[in-house]
């Protein structure tokens, strides 16, 4: 050892390692670690991360601006329902992190899991008191509350996928495999249609649909029928009162009627935030769950719906990118079955409030009041990022 040097170097076939204490023996920083070529971080679709981020971002100001009024009318905070969105928001992105970091093939395994604990949560619910008609609430503390049923989106497109998958290692799946995925189906569409949640249960329809068709069966005719005789007359006559809201302006058209004219009153860039007469005067029912798209077209006017939909186009369009780059049958309907998810809402959704669509009680993703909601949203953007890291080129 020569004077001087406290620690040597080496040199193994041809490589000199660094000499012991020097930088490049140290370990890497954590942050380092994070955006590392090969991490989760650097993996991860961050357009998609941004654009639900200010989706999430643009609820919670909605949510404010619709129930500040009746709030201050009735002399409780102001800020409640905007605490408590921002709130289920901030776990939403750290559920949709945490969700990201797992492979797909976890989440292959937790299927089981997953499907169990929602079909109990589907369950308890009718233990439950009945909220304007429907078991689809359990109370927790704090005023908090969770509904299951929207966490039947998830159990739903992990089931059929792993269903599929399963089947594929066997050759291509048949007609046994569609029989499976309509039998884990069928138990969360009868528990959700029962409480009644006639939304929830159009969107489970829609997506069984479309992960079927994109399974690889062959089938030359997929029908489903039988359907009509499970709603109730009420929830047939809110499907049906969308062709003709004037000829009943006193029951189920009013919702339709007032939300037309409170998008439509908004102009383009609309009157601001917390200035809407229509938003103030509590004119549409539900303006902070199922009517929210009202709530941006009168305040925000054309100008921030459009920049809505954009929004919400981006985030349809990078599942369907997804799922075309997904290196197995799992991952690609997983990100089918959530595009389908978040396309067929969303359409209705802003739909039923122009009149094109009828009103079935779909929340807007992202944006509508309610922790269940954005938590299943979150989980579902989760599982894409998770099924993108599958895929390790990317351009």
């Amino acid at each position: 050892m020569m004077a001087g040097r406290s620690s040597p170097s080496y040199t193994v076939r041809g490589y000199s390692l660094p000499r012991v204490g020097t930088f490049g023996g140290r370990p890497r920083s954590l942050a380092a670690r994070a955006f590392a070529r090969n991490s989760v971080l650097r993996q991860m679709d961050w357009l998609l991360v941004v654009v639900v981020a200010a989706l999430s971002a643009i609820g919670v100001l909605l949510v404010w601006s619709a129930t500040q009024p009746s709030l201050l009318a009735a002399g409780d905070n102001p800020h409640t329902y905007m605490v408590k969105q921002a709130l289920w928001a901030a776990i939403g992105l750290v559920l949709m992190f945490a969700v990201s970091f797992a492979d797909s093939r976890q989440l292959r395994s937790w299927t089981p899991f997953v499907y169990g604990a929602t079909i109990l949560g589907l369950l308890a619910v009718f233990a439950t008191h009945a909220v304007n008609g429907a078991h689809a609430w359990i109370n927790l503390p704090g005023g908090f509350q969770v509904e299951p049923n929207e966490f039947a989106k998830v159990a739903l497109v992990l089931a059929i996928a792993a269903v599929f998958s399963q089947a594929r290692w066997r050759g291509t799946p048949g007609l046994r495999s569609v029989l499976l995925a309509l039998g884990v189906a069928a138990p969360l569409l009868a528990l959700v249609v029962k409480e009644p949640a006639l939304g929830v249960a159009l969107v489970l329809v829609a997506v069984t649909i479309t992960m079927i068709v994109l399974s690889g069966t062959r089938l030359r005719i997929l029908a489903l029928a039988g359907g009509t005789h499970l709603l109730k007359s009420y929830q047939l006559t809110r499907l049906t009162s969308f062709l003709h809201p004037a000829a009943n302006l006193a029951g189920a058209g009013y919702n339709a009627s007032q939300a037309k004219i409170a998008v439509g009153s908004g102009g383009m860039f609309g009157t601001g935030l917390f200035h809407g007469q229509i938003v103030a005067g509590n004119f549409v029912p539900s303006q902070q769950t199922d009517f929210i798209f009202t709530v941006a077209g009168e305040e925000l006017g054309f100008v921030g719906t459009i920049t809505i939909v954009v929004l919400l186009f981006i985030v349809i369009a990078r599942a369907l990118r997804i799922a075309a780059r997904a290196d197995d049958l799992f991952g690609m309907l997983v990100a089918s079955g959530i595009a389908m998810w978040f396309a067929f809402q969303s359409f209705v959704n802003v739909g039923m409030t122009i009149g094109i669509m009828p009103i079935t009680g779909l929340p807007l993703p992202f944006v509508s009041y309610g922790g269940s909601a954005i938590l299943a949203d979150m989980i579902a953007i989760g599982m894409l990022q998770s099924v993108r890291r599958r895929h390790r080129v990317f351009d």
